[in-house]
């Protein structure tokens, strides 16, 4: 069995059992956290961080979990929520003006959080993404592909840009800024999105599927009847995998963190606004991530999917996973947080790595709670 390093409580075994399976399976590395009440009932890593097996996988070792990002940038625009400075019915061009051009004056802010906006498609170049002027620019400028809040479309690269630009507009600041400054600062969270050059030496890259090199692209299900035209630009493995796409803020997709990091600030969302002796948000404002903003099939995806305020709902939990394997999954009934971060990608169709690990964890909490 492979070697996992960290700690867990005995309950919880199941979870570095889980991981050390993955690994034995044949993938190269990664990290998983359970946290409970906001403290850590597993912390535990294995593997390697590079695809040559040469480099193991440590305690500070992070990677890029794509999509799960979007979990850091939606809690980032519910903590401004929660402080009466973003209105989520206001109009986004209310602080970004020039968005109102092509029609889109009518798309709300909880649009943007919920993939309901009808800018689902990055149709840039991969280049334009690191440049923060261009790419807001050019989502101002583009038309809508429907009625915002009539359907849902995944907006994989640009609700990132979206929300962050309001952000921008009201703070100043960045989403990385603001994210290490009033979150992961305060917590101590090892989660960047904009990752310094001093951090590089700690990055596992990603790894594409087997059988895969680095021109393998970030793809959707098939699409249903409904479907948008497929008008997105291709994201390859190499491209995440760039100097330029660490140093840029896509605030969709581009955060490098491990496990223990995503779990510690999504705790927040858990138990009730307040992790660590550090109060993000109140308790109401936490609740707000599920509030139901769309039920139905995903125009993008293909598939039914249920969205909140910024995050992906699933039964009485809610959460949100990255192209590649990552995923964090939020349970504040049970006051849990599941996080896996992972520098192994498998194929979509397949990988249900996530979720073994999350009823892995839920078989640890019943025996907590007996």
């Amino acid at each position: 069995m492979a070697d996992i390093q960290g700690t867990y409580d005995d309950l919880f075994s199941a979870v570095p059992n889980g991981l050390a399976a993955l690994l034995d399976e044949g993938d190269v590395g990664g990290s998983v956290a359970v946290f409970v009440d906001g403290e850590p009932v597993v912390d535990v890593w294995g593997g390697y961080a590079d695809a040559g097996r040469t480099v193991p996988w440590t305690q500070d070792t992070i990677t890029n979990v794509y999509s799960t990002t979007k979990t850091m940038t939606a809690l980032c625009a519910l903590i401004l929520a929660d402080r009466g400075q973003l209105d989520l019915d206001a109009q986004v061009a209310r602080y970004w003006p020039e968005f109102a051009a092509a029609g889109k004056e009518k798309v709300l802010v909880r649009h943007v959080l919920s993939h309901t906006a009808g800018l689902p498609h990055w149709e840039g170049p991969v280049e334009e993404l690191y440049d923060w002027q261009a790419a807001t620019a050019r989502l101002a400028a583009q038309p809508l592909l429907w009625e915002p809040g009539t359907a849902a479309g995944y907006h994989s690269l640009t609700q990132g840009f979206l929300v962050g630009e309001v952000l921008r507009r009201i703070t100043g600041r960045t989403v990385g800024e603001f994210l290490a400054e009033e979150v992961t600062g305060p917590l101590g969270a090892d989660f960047h999105i904009g990752l310094p050059a001093a951090h590089d030496h700690r990055v596992a890259l990603t790894v594409p599927p087997p059988g895969r090199d680095e021109d393998y692209t970030a793809g959707a299900a098939s699409p249903g009847p409904d479907a948008t035209p497929a008008s997105a630009t291709a994201l390859r493995v190499r491209d995440g995998n760039s100097v330029a796409w660490r140093r840029a803020q896509i605030p969709a997709a581009s955060g490098f963190g491990n496990a223990r990091s995503i779990a510690l600030v999504q705790s927040a969302l858990a138990c009730g606004g307040t992790v660590g002796g550090v109060r993000l948000l109140s308790s109401a404002g936490a609740a707000r991530a599920t509030e139901e903003q769309f039920s139905g099939e995903d125009r993008v995806i293909g598939m039914t999917q249920r969205y909140g305020l910024g995050y992906g709902l699933f039964g009485t939990g809610f959460g949100w996973g990255g192209w590649g394997g990552s995923l964090v999954m939020i349970d504040p009934d049970a006051r849990m947080v599941v996080a896996y971060a992972t520098d192994q990608m498998r194929e979509p169709a397949q990988d249900t790595r996530g979720l073994g690990l999350v009823m892995a964890a839920y078989d640890g909490l019943q025996g907590l709670r007996r």
